[in-house]
């Protein structure tokens, strides 16, 4: 049976998507539960919102342990311009490349299974920085429990091989595999709304809001051990095809590591814009960051959420302004660099 969701319970979804606290996450799914139409063919649905109501309302309302219980934090809270999860087959070098990238302190060594945790580390690029959440890595045999959380809650995956292990082509292909397996699909690019996830037909696609479909780039590790590991990674994509974007790159002498960033922001499509105080220059210092498509009211609830919902209008300077400082609306699409003072 057809589901007929409705243009309000579409934009609950998609909202529900794109939160990140789990107060968000329970107001979006509140709202889903509400407008979503009541029949035979979304009962699975309705059955699936409530149960995570439930969860989410549990989880709110209990009693925070971890200090007591002195256990490791097993969820990260986001920082910078967008969170990316590290992920890869067991001694890939994803803790070296971490380290490199971020300069933490992660956890390296010659077995399989070193990272035990997540670990944040700040990626830096521009005038904008990166969280990079190093994760336990992917097995056939193990793939940690809690990792389906910590992944619906990233905004992409950073999915780490090995170039120079034979075995590094099947490795892939588990990894997807495992993922696949806790609702997690990787793709090509940001997803557009709520169409059908990979492999799956357009209604299921559309039904399944607790799926994560996330950007992915291919990061081919231990790239120094080949003379030509461009010509060594494009025999790779041959032998493995596979949608993403791909950088070979060396966690032992920083080879390739200089593109990391630049891919990122790329593949994110992450628009940097300043705010701008009446009779005063642009604070440049630190931008708010969205991704492509948003408003000028995306930025207002940046700045201030009550603020939203009291703009007026907004002068813009830059590539999506027609003249400089022009007035636009709350609905005004921003652009890289835009400048926005709000009214």
């Amino acid at each position: 049976m057809p589901a007929n969701l409705s243009p309000e319970y579409k934009d609950a979804q998609e909202a529900f998507r794109r939160a990140r606290e789990s107060h968000e996450k329970l107001e979006c799914l509140r709202v889903m539960l509400r407008t979503i139409p009541k029949h035979k063919g979304t009962e699975h649905l309705q059955a699936q919102i409530k149960t995570r109501i439930k969860e989410l309302s549990d989880e709110l309302g209990a009693p925070k342990k971890g200090a007591v219980r002195g256990g490791p934090d097993l969820t990260v809270r986001h920082e910078g311009a967008a969170q990316i999860a590290l992920l890869g087959p067991p001694n890939a070098g994803k803790s070296s490349l971490h380290a490199r990238l971020t300069g933490s302190h992660a956890v390296v060594g010659p077995y399989a299974f070193t990272t035990k945790h997540p670990l944040p580390g700040m990626l830096p690029h521009e005038d904008v920085q990166f969280q990079l959440v190093d994760l336990p890595p992917v097995s056939e045999d193990y793939m940690e429990p809690w990792m389906s959380g910590a992944l619906h809650g990233a905004d992409a995956v950073a999915l780490v091989v090995d170039l120079s292990s034979p075995a590094c082509v099947e490795q892939l292909a588990t990894a997807l595999r495992r993922l696949e397996e806790k609702k997690v699909s990787l793709v090509a690019r940001p997803d557009t709304g709520p169409g059908p996830a990979p492999g799956l037909g357009d209604d299921e696609g559309r039904l399944d809001p607790f799926r994560a479909r996330l950007p992915a780039l291919l990061l081919a590790n231990k790239a120094d051990l080949f003379s030509n590991p461009q010509a060594e990674l494009e025999v790779f994509r041959e032998i493995a095809p596979d949608p993403f974007d791909s950088l070979a790159v060396s966690a032992e002498t920083g080879a390739g590591l200089a593109g990391v960033g630049p891919a990122l922001f790329a593949l994110l499509g992450i628009v940097r814009v300043y705010s701008k105080v009446p009779g005063h220059p642009p604070d440049r210092g630190r931008p708010f960051t969205l991704r492509g498509g948003g408003t000028v009211r995306d930025v207002a609830r940046q700045v201030h959420r009550g603020l939203a919902a009291d703009l007026k209008f907004a002068r813009i300077w830059g590539e999506s302004a027609g003249f400089e400082g022009q007035q636009v609306s709350p609905a005004h699409v921003v652009q890289d660099r835009d400048v926005v003072e709000l009214h």
